[in-house]
């Protein structure tokens, strides 16, 4: 339900970031990107990622489910507020997310780290910060291959970093349920 409430928004900026790494230039890879047809990685990229998703929810027991489906969208709309102070835009000037981008001050940032950790620990204890924390860390993991891939950051590669960091959250919080 919640990749409805979002209009899908985010999912179709992982698909597009996906197609785009096909491309042999930044500027191909970016051309690729701006277009609105899905191709095959980002079709497979999609499917993978919710079966993922899915598979991460059905193995957590309903109260943990519960604070799991709370934090991991937190986290995910943290990391655009991280990356883009980590990062720059692929098209200065150019498209929402270059403009996202520069509004982004340190405040914001530091306000919602600090946020997204009461959370976790409120939530989950040491496993939600710990599942934060990965989440957040893949999240820059993947806009770092998108950065150097595309000279910077794109509103899609944003999207596909929220897509991976609640990704990176639910599989945390299952690999921690194991681990104990």
């Amino acid at each position: 339900m919640w990749k409805v409430l979002t209009g899908g928004i985010h999912l179709d900026g992982l698909a597009d970031s996906l197609d785009g790494l096909t491309g042999r230039s930044p500027a191909e890879r970016l051309q690729i990107m701006g277009d609105s047809r899905i191709g095959v990685f980002g079709a497979v990229g999609l499917i993978f990622l919710l079966l993922l998703e899915l598979a991460a929810l059905a193995e957590l027991p309903f109260p943990l489910r519960a604070r799991a489906l709370l934090l991991a969208p937190a986290v995910g709309r943290l990391t655009p507020l991280l990356l883009a102070r980590t990062f720059t835009p692929a098209t200065p000037g150019e498209g929402s997310g270059a403009a996202f981008m520069g509004a982004v001050t340190r405040g914001a940032l530091g306000l919602g780290l600090g946020v997204i950790a009461a959370a976790g620990a409120m939530l989950a204890g040491l496993p939600g910060l710990v599942g934060a924390a990965v989440g957040l860390g893949l999240a820059w993991g993947l806009a770092r291959l998108f950065s150097r891939r595309l000279g910077g950051l794109t509103g899609d590669s944003l999207g596909a970093a929220v897509e991976s960091g609640e990704l990176g959250v639910l599989l945390a919080l299952v690999s921690l349920r194991h681990l104990a």
